[in-house]
């Protein structure tokens, strides 16, 4: 089934925290958007699992809310006192009814990872597809304390090696979802887009 973004009517800074209804209901990521275990509780009756792209505040703020409401099991891959299932680069971890390979991509955050399957990629913040500082493929920022750019175009170029080429769609921590049906390119071009914007290791923002 289609991921839901349950931090749509967000009126507050927030990811956007996708569940993923199927065989293993699949939180990614919970988001900072009061109430979300409530919007969660109107499309399932259970949530299985919580994986974390990366545990900066915009993507954990309701983190202990929805545990605390669900009895679900947290995949993280850096440390945190509710993991139950500490996730490495290669694992592979069923999402929904799609089981999807960690990716370690560090450079917005030192604990980032992303999950990815034959047909959809769940990229946190290290690669979106707009987010108002670029169009059609824009990258995470990576001017503040613990951040890199040189980890960051590392990690967008590990992503290309294992990109299937049967990768339909990519869910982003900001900005819209990139379906490859909706537009002309395929999902790989747009990260290849951010790539190359990356590379030009140039302020992302005008104030930085």
């Amino acid at each position: 089934m289609e991921p839901i973004t349950v931090t749509a009517d967000a009126e507050e800074f927030t990811c956007n925290a996708y569940l993923v209804p199927g065989d293993a209901p699949t939180l990614v990521d919970a988001g900072s958007m009061p109430g979300v275990a409530d919007v969660i509780t109107e499309h399932v009756d259970e949530l299985d699992r919580v994986v974390l792209t990366h545990q900066h505040g915009d993507h954990v703020g309701e983190l202990d809310a929805v545990l605390d409401r669900f009895d679900a099991t947290l995949f993280a891959y850096g440390d945190h006192p509710r993991r139950d299932v500490a996730i490495e680069d290669g694992d592979e971890v069923l999402i929904g009814d799609e089981p999807c390979e960690v990716v370690y991509t560090p450079g917005h955050a030192a604990d980032h990872v992303t999950f990815l399957g034959e047909e959809r990629l769940y990229s946190g913040d290290v690669v979106v597809y707009n987010d108002g500082a670029f169009e059609d493929g824009s990258f995470g920022r990576t001017d503040l304390a613990g951040q890199s750019r040189e980890r960051l175009i590392a990690s967008l170029d590990t992503l290309l090696e294992r990109l299937p080429d049967t990768l339909q769609a990519m869910y982003p921590g900001h900005g819209d979802v990139y379906r490859a049906a909706d537009g002309d390119e395929p999902v790989r071009a747009v990260i290849e887009r951010a790539l190359t914007r990356a590379e030009r290791r140039e302020p992302k923002y005008p104030q930085e």
